[in-house]
């Protein structure tokens, strides 16, 4: 089955965006009262000489809009060289109108006396003006590549109900076509919203892709472990794409006083190629460069980690990060992105409706539970090698069919229909896995589940209302017949997690179905009914939620279930590496040609021997059967197969 990755189209010509947020080191938001067009041109210039082709700008909204009926013409006529300046080193710019909030702190017009962003017809109103009167000044310049209306507007606006927030943000989007501009537009509200959080801010995914035209996710997440640090942003990007618009990555980066450069230099790497394996098409940095020269200035004076975001230092030198972009900017132009796609796949994570449906009596921390494990089960499949899709089950109830592996990680709810289509599945040959959970919540603590015992032959033998508690530190797996990579005696471990409701287990007693392994104490764990040509596979331990809700804890057992899974379910796989820490994906060109990307979660340098269907070469055409990769690093090659 495909997995999407749309590229943005201008004038129906794809266009990938590689670039930085932008603000002159000589003023920070206040760079258009402080305008320096040449250490503008010479910041621009850097980028450019790096591989990077846009920026995202900002209309600083206390300066370029004084009063309720103005704009600022010294500002405008700033920003109209600032333009020129791109269209002269030719690069683009995406400007982005209500800032608003910015770097840790929030910016009013003087004139705005408390009204609300959102619902106040005469303050939506000034907001529609400002917007279409720049569109218009603004729309015929050839450097304009897109437009944002704000900058992380939940920070700024606050949270509201989604039909305030869609008919502020549609009047929005009208005033920019009224105003002339037929150049890509979105929200800019970093895709903080329920489909990608599991928390509802107003900021509706789903909503807002009806009238605009990419979705850009904000990522700045803080973890407890490297590995999900970085897959965090790719597994964003995937539930970001439900929209099914282009995913660029607006806003993403570190600032240098929290990591050493060898470590901001792997975290940029570890994002930029993961999300373009996840789907993305576009990515902006956070930011262009350092402020020391402004620590006497708002927000950098009280926020002073704001001052080091730069992938370029005070005096416009480039920093690990942009030298990592440089280099992925090589690589993109390589394989020839706007003319690549993600390989089709055989197995798909899928995500209950329950994150984003308007259930009754739907618990938010039940929502972030299916976050959470489904980003661990992405986490796993990386290490097994499995390349997957992540696949939404429909409101009320239905599955996306075509997949040879189902993986349902940690479960509690999925619609009454959709387990029953999970057995029609397995019958025409899928293998269903699904492991239970009750996740930390303490609301209805049982399976949500419909169709258990014919689709997985067991009956539950827990009591009303207790949940069976994980009382051994780990829980062991041990395998008493073989299952497909795991032979019998196989033992798998998992470090227990969670509070009194999640650190549980499923206790139950096997009917029509063949118990090929058990716990510690000899109780059912792993649980395979046989349906026609497939099958279903239960795991009575919330494994995925157990790696989910600890530190420091990848890789652990969860991958190599998976890839007797896949070993099981017959899954199509491109590369095979003997190492867990060793991620690979494949793209694939329009002409036929084969790009893996290769990407490693080992501190030290490592050398590895894929298994290929075929013959790994090096982007310029040598032999590349073996790979070194650096710590924390990546490697693209083409697979010619036999």
């Amino acid at each position: 089955m495909d997995r999407p990755s749309p590229v943005l189209r201008v004038d129906d010509a794809p266009v990938v965006w590689l670039g930085a947020n932008f603000w002159s080191r000589t003023g920070g938001p206040l760079m258009w009262k402080r305008y320096d067009p040449a250490i503008l041109r010479d910041e621009l210039r850097v980028l450019a000489d790096h591989g990077l082709t846009m920026t995202r700008s900002f209309f600083y909204w206390p300066d370029f809009h004084p009063t309720p009926d103005t704009l600022d013409e010294q500002c405008l006529a700033n920003f109209a060289d600032f333009l020129d300046a791109h269209t002269e080193i030719g690069m683009t710019t995406v400007p982005t109108f209500l800032v608003g909030h910015m770097s840790g702190e929030n910016w009013d017009p003087s004139w705005r006396e408390g009204r609300d962003l959102y619902s106040d017809v005469w303050f939506v109103g000034r907001q529609a003006w400002y917007v279409r009167e720049l569109t218009a000044r603004f729309a015929a310049h050839p450097a304009v590549a897109g437009w944002l209306l704000t900058n992380e507007m939940p920070i700024y606006g606050g949270e509201a109900p989604r039909p305030i927030v869609d008919a502020w943000a549609s009047l929005l989007v009208d005033a920019v076509r009224a105003g002339g501009g037929t150049q890509p537009v979105s929200v800019g509200d970093g895709a903080w919203g329920i489909e990608t959080t599991g928390h509802d801010n107003g900021f509706s995914v789903r909503d807002l892709a009806r009238f605009t035209d990419f979705v850009g996710p904000h990522v700045y997440r803080m973890e407890t472990d490297q590995t999900r640090q970085h897959l965090k942003a790719a597994y964003i990007a995937e539930l970001a794409g439900v929209g099914g618009l282009p995913v660029i990555m607006e806003e993403f980066g570190l600032t240098s006083d929290f990591v050493s450069d060898e470590g901001a230099a792997s975290y940029y790497r570890q994002l930029v190629y993961t999300t373009l394996l996840a789907g993305a098409t576009g990515w902006i940095a956070w930011n262009n460069t350092d402020y020391d020269d402004l620590a006497d200035q708002r927000p950098y004076s009280h926020h002073p980690f704001e001052m080091h975001f730069g992938i370029t230092d005070r005096t416009g030198a480039p920093k690990p990060p942009l030298r990592e972009l440089a280099r992925f900017a090589a690589d993109l132009a390589a394989i020839d992105l706007p003319n690549v796609q993600r390989t089709p796949v055989d197995a798909a994570i899928v995500v209950p409706s329950h994150l984003e449906a308007d259930y009754p009596f739907t618990q938010e921390d039940e929502r972030a539970h299916i976050v959470v494990t489904g980003e661990q089960s992405y986490l796993a499949a990386h290490e097994a090698h499995i390349p997957v899709a992540v696949v939404r089950e429909r409101e009320d109830g239905g599955i996306p069919a075509g997949y040879g592996l189902y993986l349902l990680p940690s479960v509690k709810q999925l619609c009454a229909t959709s387990w029953l289509q999970l057995e029609e599945l397995a019958r025409g040959g899928a293998t269903v896995y699904a492991s239970f959970s009750h996740g930390d919540s303490g609301v209805q603590r049982g399976p949500w589940w419909a169709n258990t015992e014919a689709l997985f032959g067991v009956r539950t033998a827990s009591s009303y209302g207790l949940a069976e508690p994980v009382t051994d530190e780990v829980a062991t797996v041990r395998f008493v017949a073989d299952f497909a990579g795991l032979p019998a005696g196989t033992t798998l471990s998992f470090p227990a997690a969670g509070n009194e409701n999640g650190r549980t287990f499923l206790p139950v007693r096997a009917t029509s179905g063949s118990v090929v392994a058990v716990d510690a104490h000899g109780r059912p764990a792993i649980v395979v009914k046989e349906h026609g040509a497939g099958r279903a596979v239960l795991c009575t331990y919330p494994i995925e939620f157990f790696a989910s809700a600890r530190a420091r804890v990848n890789p652990e057992d969860t991958w190599r279930l998976y890839a007797a899974l896949a070993d099981l379910a017959d899954v199509e796989r491109d590369v095979r590496i003997d190492d867990p820490r060793v991620f690979a994906d494949t793209l694939v060109h329009g002409d036929g040609r084969r790009f893996v990307v290769f990407v490693s979660q080992h501190a030290t340098a490592v050398t590895v021997r894929p298994h290929v269907a075929g013959e790994l070469r090096t982007l310029t055409g040598e032999p590349a059967g073996e790979l070194r990769l650096d710590p924390y690093g990546v490697a693209v090659r083409e697979l010619v197969l036999e």
